[in-house]
């Protein structure tokens, strides 16, 4: 037998060394046999790797949490001065060393609002109980029912007046800023008086030239200018090569017709004379050929009526200025039918008559100052007269006006831009305010724009 020393060693972060005596046989190749029983008791070295990570972990929470403490810690200890600072102040306002009116109770309710957040989240945050928190957050309470019952004690309503006083501030604030806003126009009331006079007018617009031509410089245009007439309907009068014999109206249907020279009813006229026509309540007014008549022509059956203008002169006596053989305008606005002339006992100046449509008699009559042949052409518009000029080959300018409501006259200037040099004709149109230009033969429209009416005052007698 032999006995054999045997070494059993173990590593787990150092070392352990056990020495075993065993006996031992030799067997027939003289081999030396032993058998060794060691121990059950292994050392169990992944349990202690798992517990020291665990320990890291553990000590990584521990710091974080003491840092968390740290920073509450300081923030706590900020909204003390702060708290502090509040009860200050509401101890001064208790005693009476500030008035209710220096003092800005929303700005202290919303101090308190932000701190009992705060102290909400703390606690929250803190597992069990903290006599800090807890004292913090009941001083905050207390001091938030303490400005309630300050603010309660306004019974001179201040507050509630400051308060009105803010809306209102607020409310100018919005008026300021809204000033320079101009405010919607009124809805425009076709047919009615119901503003202050002529403003201005628009720049032309071209429609076409008149079916016969651009030889046929002269002559007039428009819709039926009776309130409540068909606006459908476009009629167009163009004069003889020489200016002065009209002998044919033509009807379209519809603006398109007109402009597509489409569908068109023709009547043939034998006497009239100039472009001073206008269509009134489906009948058609201008001076009879060679005489002082007016003349009315109902387009419907084709019937003639005519009567005399007394002492109107006629045959280019005192015609306008650029247009010959208009010695007689026919004229129509929201009043009516008018008639506008001169007379010799009048010097040429014109004379403006108000029409009776039926029996074409003058039912009353204005004289005006203003020279008819210095005039290029007129038109009507709520009983007042606008008259026109040239200021040069591309502008005319609305520069006279008489009113029939009130008998009184005067100077205005009102530009209106032309195509063509020569202004033939101008009617105006109650139903659309649009002015009708005859301009050397073509078609123009303008829109108008109008003052808003003017409100009445009170005249009060002066006293003695």
């Amino acid at each position: 037998m032999f006995s054999l020393l045997i070494f059993a060693v173990g590593f787990l972060q150092g070392h352990a060394v056990y020495l075993i005596n065993s006996t031992g046989t030799m067997n027939e190749q003289e081999v030396c046999q032993c058998s060794v029983i060691l121990p059950d008791n292994t050392f169990p070295a992944d349990r202690l790797e798992a517990l020291e990570i665990s320990n890291q972990k553990l000590s990584i929470s521990v710091n974080q949490e003491i840092t968390k403490i740290q920073n509450y810690q300081v923030t706590l200890n900020e909204y003390i001065l702060k708290l502090k600072n509040l009860t200050r102040r509401v101890e001064i306002v208790e005693l009476g060393g500030i008035s209710y009116t220096e003092l800005d109770f929303e700005l202290l309710k919303l101090e308190i609002r932000e701190m009992e957040s705060l102290v909400i989240k703390l606690k929250a945050s803190i597992n069990g109980s903290n006599t800090l928190v807890e004292s913090l957050f009941v001083e905050i309470h207390n001091i938030s029912v303490m400005v309630n019952q300050l603010e309660s004690y306004d019974k001179n309503n201040v507050l509630a007046v400051r308060r009105e006083i803010a809306a209102l501030r607020k409310k100018l604030e919005e008026c300021e800023k809204h000033q320079g806003v101009p405010a919607p126009p009124p809805p425009v009331s076709y047919g009615t008086c119901d503003h202050g006079g002529l403003k201005n007018i628009s720049k032309p617009f071209v429609v076409q030239l008149n079916w016969q031509g651009f030889n046929y410089k002269f002559g007039g245009w428009g819709k039926d200018s009776f309130v409540g007439g068909d606006q459908d309907i476009h009629w167009v009068a163009p004069l003889t090569t020489d200016g002065r014999t009209m002998n044919i109206l033509r009807f379209s249907p519809t603006y398109d017709d007109l402009l597509l020279y489409k569908k068109p009813t023709d009547k043939i006229l034998t006497n009239g004379q100039g472009g001073g026509v206008i269509l009134f309540n489906n009948s058609m007014y201008y001076n009879c050929y060679n005489t002082r008549d007016i003349c009315k022509y109902k387009v419907d059956t084709g019937a003639l009526e005519r009567k005399t203008l007394t002492d109107a002169t006629f045959n280019n006596r005192f015609s306008y200025a650029s247009s010959i053989w208009q010695d007689i305008d026919l004229a129509s606005d929201e009043d009516g039918l008018w008639v506008i002339y001169s007379t010799e006992q009048n010097s040429g100046n014109m004379v403006i008559g108000k029409l009776n449509s039926t029996t074409l008699t003058v039912e009353r009559s204005w004289s005006t100052a203003q020279y008819k042949p210095a005039v290029t052409n007129a038109f009507m518009i709520c009983g007042v007269l606008y008259a026109t000029r040239t200021l040069n080959t591309r502008k005319e300018e609305i520069f006279y006006m008489y009113d029939t409501n009130t008998s009184k006259e005067g100077q205005i200037s009102i530009v209106l831009d032309k195509m063509m040099e020569n202004v033939q004709s101008l009617s105006y149109n109650p139903n659309d305010y649009k002015l009708y230009m005859y301009n050397d033969g073509y078609l123009v429209t303008y829109d108008l724009a109008f003052k808003p009416q003017e409100k009445p005052t009170e005249n009060f007698p002066l006293r003695k």
